[in-house]
């Protein structure tokens, strides 16, 4: 059976995005009127990004509570510390593997430069970084603002872009 657009659930994504496009083209033509309303949005995108800065410094105590009551819920804690371990050592490697081979062994086939002196992004906030504070945090949504930090202050990219 093929589907029909009304039988399929969910958002229409494209629908969204076509709407946003048309809406950002719009607003330009405008000119000075409607930079009140891309100011506001700006702004409300900044106060956004607040959002989700204070929701990732909060998410780790959260995701601790959590795992917490399930580790005091559990009979047998030696099963679970060799699985943690194990898990904890796969996830290490495959960061190892993927950071610091198959990252670099992509950026110099595509630059034909060495990958290892990149120290522009080093930063406190580093989005990769973020990977190993919490679980939650590897979503892009919650590395965004700080990927945007970096991106703005470190290798000096316009706002506009970032």
């Amino acid at each position: 059976q093929i589907p029909v657009g009304t039988e399929i659930e969910g958002m229409n994504i494209l629908g969204l995005v076509l709407f946003a496009l048309v809406l950002g083209v719009a607003l330009k033509k405008l000119g000075q009127e409607g930079e009140d309303l891309i100011r506001f949005f700006n702004s409300f995108n900044e106060a956004t990004m607040v959002l989700v800065t204070w929701i990732m410094w909060y998410v780790p105590i959260g995701i601790m509570f959590l795992v917490g009551s399930k580790i005091v819920e559990m009979e047998d804690i030696v099963l679970l510390v060799t699985s943690l371990g194990k898990y904890i050592f796969a996830s290490i490697l495959g960061h190892v593997i993927h950071g610091g081979i198959i990252l670099p062994l992509i950026y110099f086939a595509a630059t034909r430069q060495n990958p290892y002196p990149m120290r522009a992004m080093g930063h406190s906030e580093h989005p990769d970084a973020l990977c190993f504070i919490s679980p939650c945090s590897v979503s892009s949504s919650a590395t965004l603002p700080s990927m945007i930090k970096c991106i703005e202050e470190n290798n000096g990219v316009d706002k506009r872009i970032s």
